[in-house]
């Protein structure tokens, strides 16, 4: 009896974290132009829209056809090298409703398959080196990957307009506005450029 207790402690508790992420990473999203979802902001074109794209697409596969509960809807496989990389932008023609919604429904349907089946229950990830898993398995590997890309959506937010996810109330409290944040970044700057000699000698205007 103390083992199913555990087990399902640490489902709900897995299970609860999941769905709080995936709500940060749809609001990510928020308050944006259809140009600043889509646009690269890294070196490898990383983007907002992509990123949901990414992780509704590899979701629909782990909570999918490893259990064998097939999302509905067309994915492209998983094996296709034509397909690599597609999935992380977003084209003209691909609507943000069209892939939010079906980042929703595949969300959905992941949580179906999370609520019918134990914490020890066997699937097979064919692309994993030891394909053999459980759901606990691929719980926490998708729980860690969306915390992964959340954390790239902070900072491309951020940015894009400045934007963090923070207690605004206990930022104020702590007198924590715009004007501290330059001193802030002003002041880590500093450090950073004391630690190299060629940078620390130069007039801050020169730098």
């Amino acid at each position: 009896m103390l083992v199913l207790v555990i087990d399902d402690f640490a489902k709900e508790y897995l299970h609860s974290d999941l769905r709080e992420i995936r709500d940060a990473m749809l609001r990510k999203l928020d308050g944006l132009s259809e140009y600043d979802i889509r646009r690269p902001l890294t070196s490898t074109g990383t983007n907002l829209l992509g990123l949901i794209k990414h992780l509704s697409v590899w979701e629909s596969r782990y909570f999918g056809e490893v259990f064998d509960r097939p999302f509905p809807e067309p994915v492209p496989r998983w094996d296709d090298p034509e397909q690599r990389g597609t999935d992380m932008w977003a084209t003209e023609h691909e609507t943000r409703d069209e892939i939010t919604g079906r980042y929703r429904r595949v969300c959905a349907h992941s949580d179906a398959t999370i609520a019918a089946l134990a914490i020890d229950s066997p699937g097979h990830v064919p692309w994993w080196p030891r394909p053999d898993v459980m759901l606990f398995n691929v719980l926490v590997h998708v729980l860690t990957e969306t915390c992964r890309h959340a954390g790239h959506a902070d900072i491309l937010r951020e940015q894009l307009d400045g934007e963090v996810e923070m207690d605004a109330e206990a930022m104020a409290r702590r007198g924590q506005d715009a004007t501290f944040w330059k001193s802030r970044r002003a002041e880590i700057e500093r450090a950073a450029k004391a630690t190299d000699p060629a940078l620390s000698s130069c007039p801050a205007d020169r730098v």
